[in-house]
């Protein structure tokens, strides 16, 4: 077992533990032990699947596919770095793991046999109950790149927990983001490709959410990807000097 396997199984009962797995990976695990996790990237097919070098991984692998059994899987679209193709079979080879993918994911699951029985797939608007978490999914803008992309607004142990997922910047869905309520922690991409909020996006976003704590994440996985931290920082001092962040390390896990 991984020593970031080891954390997550060791996360002390009766507290919410919000651990990072690098990219847009995050793994959420509930007072009484339930776990969430949320578009992990675990393996290196990036490289092999573009054929080139800007999708080389630049980050470890801390968590090898069969170190975990999770009770619960988000892939938010079928981009490769939310839905692991060469990783997704074996985390789902346990008869146990439920998965919640966007439509779009379902050619990947019937080309490598997953159990069809244990997987849902979701559309914005759509609520589902997993155990200890229920599962807002929001309205995502990846433009042509993934038209079935999806958020997903996560409430567990009384927290809501927004994943923005894959989208550009629309803050004329703030009613939809807080329609169940404020939001805890926003969790939020900076790299501004493909698409995405970049830096400024995501403290633009952060200051009409207002949520307790904002994590920036997809950033640093690829060179391609891009998306700079400091730069995160230096937004957030100048147009939101208020409002709370951490930059979560890799394998990092906080109590929430």
């Amino acid at each position: 077992m991984s020593a970031f396997a080891d954390s997550i199984l060791n996360a002390q009962a009766g507290s919410t533990h919000l651990l990072y797995a690098g990219q847009a990976g995050f793994i959420i695990k509930s007072r009484s032990g339930e776990t969430l996790a949320i578009d992990l990237y675990l393996s290196e097919c990036g490289e092999r699947i573009e054929g080139h070098i800007g999708f080389k991984r630049l980050l470890p692998q801390i968590l090898n596919p069969g170190d975990f059994v999770f009770d619960y899987i988000i892939a938010t679209h079928p981009h490769f770095d939310h839905y692991d193709m060469d990783s997704m079979p074996l985390l789902m080879d346990n008869g146990h793991t439920e998965l919640f993918a966007s439509v779009e994911c379902s050619r990947f699951v019937d080309e490598t046999g997953i159990d069809i029985n244990r997987v849902f797939y979701v559309k914005p608007d759509e609520t589902f109950h997993a155990g200890d978490f229920t599962l807002h999914f929001t309205n995502c803008d990846h433009g042509t790149l993934a038209p079935d992309a999806v958020g997903v607004i996560i409430e567990v142990d009384n927290k809501r927990i927004m994943i923005a997922g894959d989208t550009c910047l629309r803050l004329d869905r703030k009613e939809e983001y807080l329609s169940k309520g404020d939001i805890d922690i926003l969790i939020a991409p900076i790299n501004g490709a493909y698409g995405n909020l970049n830096e400024d996006d995501c403290v633009e976003l952060a200051k009409v959410l207002q949520p307790r704590l904002v994590i920036p994440c997809h950033y640093g996985m690829f060179a391609t990807h891009k998306g700079l931290p400091g730069l995160f920082m230096e937004m957030m001092a100048n147009k939101y000097p208020q409002g709370h962040y951490t930059l979560m390390t890799m394998g990092e896990a906080m109590s929430i």
